[in-house]
Formats: structure tokens, sequence, C-alpha cells
């Protein structure tokens, strides 16, 4: 695998199509026009913790990410409650991109005309069984047409914005909007921890940043190839993130009226791109959405189903949990995370919780796990790079890692403490989940030995073979091909 196949995995992941779809507007609502700067809190806080799996991928090569990451640099405990946590982290942001998926299909139908689902659940149990069908079986084409769409959809949403700005720019907005340095601009009395608290929706757009630290054992020069596909990724995507955001600020306007559009709306693809160019192209708009959620969506299951698997197999080789079916997807854990996802949607919808909000519930849940994987992994990388015998990078670059930390933990804090409604539980929805985890490594006998055995194992660097021109630079987000994978 090449430097760019791993970039386009990690880009896959993020699907930044569909992340862009709604977060914008999640910002908005806490920080009116300047939804922008929680990205570039955001954007920051990502460049200091890929920093760390940079560094760990030039040192450490492993198809593993985060627990095999966390659990080679700090110990088979932590790197047990990373992994925990990141399946925490992919089911739930699972759910939230499956009841999202229905919003913007929705939204695609009604622009078109066509008849619409009065209920998200219909919508939503549709897309997770064509997820769960997809996710079954080794999907190395179906994964190449979603990364080539994602690519699509990236274009058509990049030539919104420039229309936006042009039109901006020579007065024909729709509205009479203005290009203006205001969305940099705070509302009056918010300070780095509103920052902070808005820039939830940063990191989560981010989500997946990571995944190329996965393909260690697939890649021919590994400690060379999987760090430079990271920053690929993060450059590019953060890119793609400003971009987005502040168009999507100024084209709603930084007038109260402009303002509260844009934090009132469930569909700002569709807004925007009736506005600024015509239905027809927004109702496209809002169907690459769809398509670019259900990506993220085959890719987050694929994930948690895979680092499920590899914690049932490094704790018990002989659990039934450790299974793989003649593709090689780890079929039980599969089944088990799409089961997980059902009973959340379902649950959810019993609440009455309105669609928008039922997204932002589940998303939310989801970041606070993968932040918290992710300190667990900056973490590592601090002990691993410059407290574990020789020092491995220059000594003044311990002000990264130590920077990432703060950003995340900082964040975690202003989501834990003067929050509101639903939001103040989630926190302790994680903090339970993450007890169960380090109980199970900790009291169940023989687990962090055979943890810390398995983890001992190095890849190999895979071997080029002849392949076909079409292999997918995502195949392995569906498929268990290594009998070493820590994922």
């Amino acid at each position: 695998m090449k430097v760019t196949d791993a970039a386009a995995f990690s880009i896959g992941l993020i699907g930044p199509v569909g992340g862009m779809a709604l977060l914008g507007a999640g910002a908005a609502a806490l920080l009116g026009k300047g939804a922008v700067m929680a990205f570039v809190f955001a954007i920051v806080g990502v460049a200091f913790v890929a920093y760390g799996f940079v560094k760990l991928s030039a040192h450490i090569s492993n198809t593993g990410s985060v627990y095999a990451l966390v659990g080679k640099t700090i110990g088979p405990h932590a790197g047990f409650v990373a992994g925990w946590a990141l399946v925490a982290a992919y089911v739930t942001i699972a759910v939230g991109s499956t009841i999202e998926i229905g919003l913007f299909f929705n939204s695609f139908l009604s622009l078109l005309h066509i008849a619409t689902f009065h209920e998200w659940i219909w919508e939503a149990i549709i897309a997770l069984a064509i997820i769960g069908a997809l996710s079954i079986r080794q999907i190395k084409m179906v994964t190449r047409i979603l990364l080539y769409v994602e690519i699509a959809g990236a274009v058509l949403v990049a030539a919104l914005s420039v229309v936006i700005i042009v039109r901006l720019g020579i007065g024909a907005a729709p509205a009479g909007q203005t290009l203006s340095l205001q969305i940099f601009s705070l509302p009056s009395g918010t300070g780095i921890a509103g920052i902070a608290g808005a820039a939830v929706f940063g990191f989560l757009a981010f989500a997946g940043f990571e995944g190329a630290a996965a393909l260690g054992g697939e890649s021919v020069n590994p400690k060379k190839d999987i760090p430079r596909a990271i920053v690929i990724a993060v450059v590019l995507v953060g890119a793609f993130f400003l971009l987005v955001v502040a168009t999507q600020s100024l084209g709603y306007g930084v007038s109260a009226s402009g303002v509260k559009a844009f934090q009132n709306t469930s569909t700002p693809y569709g807004d925007l791109g009736t506005a600024y160019i015509g239905s027809v192209y927004a109702a496209l708009l809002n169907l690459m959405a769809s398509i670019s959620l259900l990506a993220i969506t085959v890719g987050t299951l694929a994930g948690a189903a895979r680092v499920a698997y590899a914690l049932a197999r490094d704790a018990s080789p002989t659990s039934r949990l450790a299974k793989v079916n003649k593709q090689g997807v780890p079929i039980v854990t599969m089944a088990i995370v799409v089961g997980m996802v059902l009973v959340a949607m379902i649950g959810q919808r019993l609440t009455g919780a309105a669609e928008k909000d039922a997204t932002f519930y589940w998303l939310t849940i989801g970041t606070i796990a993968l932040l918290v994987a992710y300190a667990l992994a900056t973490a590592g990388a601090l002990k691993y790079l410059f407290f574990s015998g020789r020092i491995k990078a220059p000594r003044w670059q311990v002000a990264v890692p130590v920077l990432g930390l703060a950003f995340i933990l900082y964040t975690i804090y202003t989501n834990v403490v003067g929050v509101s409604g639903p939001y103040i539980w989630f926190p302790y929805v994680i903090l339970a989940w993450l007890a169960i985890g380090f109980a199970l490594v900790t009291f169940v006998p023989g687990v962090a030995d055979r943890v810390r055995t398995e983890l001992a194992v190095d890849d190999e660097p895979v071997t080029p073979a002849p392949a076909p021109a079409t292999t997918p630079a995502l195949s392995t987000s569906s498929s268990i091909s290594n009998p070493k994978d820590h994922s």
C-alpha cells in the first residue's frame, strides 16, 4: 500500500462531506457567527494529537491504531481501555450517523418533490440494514466506489463554497449577505471555555484521521509511509473543513437573522445550495451527504467490530467473539455492534427526541469516548518518545504532546462542566463504559498477561505482490486479514 492509499483510507474514514453536513450548524448553535473558531481550535488540537500518531508510526510498525499503540507504549491495561473506549466511540458515532442519513435523504426527496418518510426511525433502520449487509462481506469494490463518491461530493461542496464567495464578493448574494471578518468574532462573554465546548464538533469532524495508523501491516514502508499519510489527511481535510464552515457562516450571513437561520438549520447544504445555485444542486448535495454518512457508518461499524474482535482475541483466544467468516470479517462482533446500534436507535426514538437532537446526542457521546482514546494515545507518545530510555525526538518537541493532552482534557472538561439537559449525563455514560473495560482487563484472571503477550508481536511490512488495479485503499476496514491485526 502506498502513501496515497493510506491517506485516502484516513480521508475515507473521516468522510468530510458527511461530517460537515451538520457539524458547522452544531458549532454555530454555541458560537453563533464565530462557528469557524470551533474548528480552528479543533484543528490546532488535532495537529498536536496527530504528532503523537505520526511519531509513533515512525517507530512502531503495527496494524494497530489506538489499541496497539497505547498498549505498546503505556501497558496492556491502558491499551485495553483505549481500545474499549474506541469501540464505544465507533458504535455511538455510527448511531448518530445512521440517524443523520435519514435527515439528509429526506431533504433530498423533499427538494425533488418526492414523498418523504414521516418517521426517521424507518429510514435509519433501512440504512442500517444496507450497511449491515455490506459489512458482513469483503466489500473492496463498494469501498472504492464510496471513496470516489466522497471525492465527487467534496468537489461539489467546494464548488458551492466558491460560488458563495464569488456572489458575496460581487454583491449578488440572495439576501444581501456580504464578505465579513466577523465570522472570526465570538458572542459577547464567550471565552476559551466556550470555544473548547464547541470544538467537540470539530474534533468529531476529524474522527478517523488516525485510520492510516492501522495499516502498518499492509504498507510496504510503514515507518515512512504511515506518518506521511496521516499528515496529508489532516492537512487536506483541515483545509476543507475551514473552507466549508467559513462559507457556511458567510452564506447564511452575520446578521442576527442569518446567524439564527444557521443555528436552527438541519440541512445547511440544502439551504445554501438552493439559495446560491438551485434546488437540483441542493438535492444532489444532500444525496452526496447521505452517501458520505453511509460510508462513515460502514467504516465506524467495521472499526468497532475490528477493535472488539482484537480485544476479544487477545484477551481470550478461544472466545466465540474471536471468530471470522470465510471472507475474513469478524462476524460475531459485527453482529453485536450492529445490534447495539439498532437497540440504541429504537430506544432513542421512544424518547421522542427530534432527529437533529438525536443525532447530536449520540455524536457527542462518541466524541467524548474518542477524546479519551486520543488522550491515552497522546500520553503514550509522550512516554515512549521522551521518558522511555533514549529520547527519540528533539527535546523541545516534548511541548507538542503536552499541549495535545491539554487541548483534549480541556475539551472533555468543558463538555462535563456547565452543560445542561441530556448532555449532563453523557460523560457518566462513558465513565461507566470505561469502568467496565478497566474491570475486565484488571480483574479477569490472565487477561492483562495475554494482552501483553499479543501486543509484543510486531507486524512485518507486506511484500508487494501483483494485484488488480482496482484494489481499494479501504479494504482493510472491512476484514481481518492479518492474524496479528491489533486494531
